[in-house]
C-alpha cells in the first residue's frame, strides 16, 4: 500500500490572497494530508469573510486526508490583527514563523513537501527581518550552500543561473563555478526529484545572439563555453549556450527537460507568458520538496474571493507527485 504523503502548506502574507487561496483548497480531494501552517483564528474569519464554508481542524499529528470541506491547521498565531488588503510589520514574524515551522517539519521527516503562498518580502523587512525570498530563506534554514530555482509550467521548465540580483551584476556572478553548481544541482534533482534517467539541459547566451562570436560579449567565449564543455566531459547532456532569442521554439523545447537562463528577466517572462497562473516554482538543490505559487500577494484581492487558485492548485498537484515519485 502506498505511504501517504504529508504536504504543509503556508499560505504566506496573511493581509494578501494567501489565505483565501487556501480555504477554496479545502474541497478538493488530494492525493495526500494537507497540513496548514497558520493561524487558525485568522483563516476562521477569512472563511466568514469570504463566504467559505470550511471546518478547520486542528493538526495534533493525525495521519489521514481531512474530509473534502476541511483542513487540518498547524495553529502558529499571528502577531497583530489582520485586515485583508493592508499590510503590517507587526505580522512579519509570524510569516517567516511559519516557513520556519514548515522547514523545520520537513527537515525532520514528519513532511514530504512544502508549499508555500505568497510573501511581501518588503513588509517582512519593514518587521527588521533580513529577508530576500523564500529560496534564500529555506536554502539558510536547511545549511544549503546552493539551490535553483526552477519555473515549471504544462511544456516548460526554466531554471535560472542567478536569481534576485540587479542586472548590473549578473555578468559577474556567471563564473565556472557558479555554473558548475548550478548545472549538476539541475542534472542531479531532474534524476531523483523527476524521475528522468538522462536530463537534456539546454542553456541561453547571456549576451545577445549569444555573443555573436565575441562582438557582442565576451561572457559565452571565456565563460560560458569552456563550463558547457567541461560538463560534458563529464558526460552531462548540454546544448549551447544558444541566443535566449530563439532557444524559446519547438525546435528546442520538444528536446529539452528544461533551458536555463543566465538571469530572472531572460527566462522568466517567456514562462509567465506561457502558463501565467497555471505555473509553479520549485527550489532545487534542497533536502526536501518545495514548490510555490507563480504570484503574488494581490493585496487588492483579499477577502473578496476572487483570487483564481490555479497557482496553488498546480503547486499542490506537483508537490504530491515530486514525493511520490511521479513528476
Amino acid at each position: 500500500m502506498k505511504k501517504l504523503s504529508r504536504i504543509a502548506v503556508t499560505p504566506g502574507e496573511p493581509a494578501g490572497v494567501g489565505p483565501d487561496l487556501v480555504l477554496q483548497m479545502a474541497e478538493h480531494i488530494w492525493d495526500a494530508q494537507i497540513v496548514v501552517f497558520a493561524d487558525i483564528e485568522m483563516l476562521t474569519e477569512r472563511a466568514k469573510l469570504t463566504g467559505v464554508t470550511t471546518q478547520l481542524i486542528a493538526y495534533t499529528g493525525q495521519t489521514e486526508k481531512a474530509p473534502q470541506g476541511s483542513l487540518y491547521v498547524e495553529h502558529i498565531p499571528c502577531d497583530a490583527p489582520v485586515t485583508p488588503g493592508e499590510l503590517s510589520p507587526d505580522n512579519g514574524r509570524y510569516v517567516v514563523e511559519t516557513l520556519r515551522q514548515a522547514c523545520a517539519a520537513n527537515m525532520d521527516g514528519d513532511f514530504d513537501a512544502v508549499v508555500t503562498g505568497p510573501v511581501h518580502k518588503g513588509i517582512i523587512n519593514q518587521a527588521g527581518i533580513s529577508f530576500s525570498g523564500h529560496t534564500e530563506y529555506f536554502a539558510a534554514q536547511s545549511n544549503t550552500s546552493d539551490v535553483v530555482m526552477m519555473l515549471s509550467t504544462d511544456g516548460l521548465r526554466v531554471t535560472l543561473a542567478t536569481t534576485h540580483i540587479p542586472l548590473a551584476y549578473v555578468s559577474r556572478a556567471i563564473t565556472a563555478e557558479r555554473l558548475d553548481k548550478v548545472i549538476h544541482i539541475i542534472n542531479t534533482d531532474l534524476k531523483l526529484k523527476f524521475g528522468i534517467k538522462e536530463p537534456k539541459i539546454f542553456v541561453c547566451g547571456l549576451n545577445p545572439h549569444a555573443g555573436e562570436d565575441g562582438h557582442l560579449g565576451r561572457e559565452e567565449i571565456d565563460v560560458i563555453i569552456p563550463a558547457l564543455d567541461k560538463l560534458r566531459a563529464e558526460g552531462l547532456n548540454i546544448t549551447g549556450p544558444l541566443p535566449a532569442d530563439t532557444i524559446f521554439n519547438a525546435k528546442y523545447l520538444d528536446e529539452a527537460d528544461t533551458v536555463l537562463a543566465m538571469y530572472h528577466d531572460q527566462g522568466l517572462p517567456v514562462l509567465k507568458y506561457k502558463g501565467f497562473g497555471e505555473a509553479v516554482n520549485i527550489t532545487l538543490g534542497l533536502p526536501f520538496i518545495r514548490t510555490s505559487v507563480d504570484h503574488g500577494t494581490a493585496l487588492d484581492l483579499a477577502g473578496k474571493n476572487l483570487a483564481d487558485p490555479g497557482s496553488l492548485q498546480k503547486a499542490i498537484l506537483k508537490a504530491i507527485k515530486l514525493a511520490n515519485r511521479e513528476a
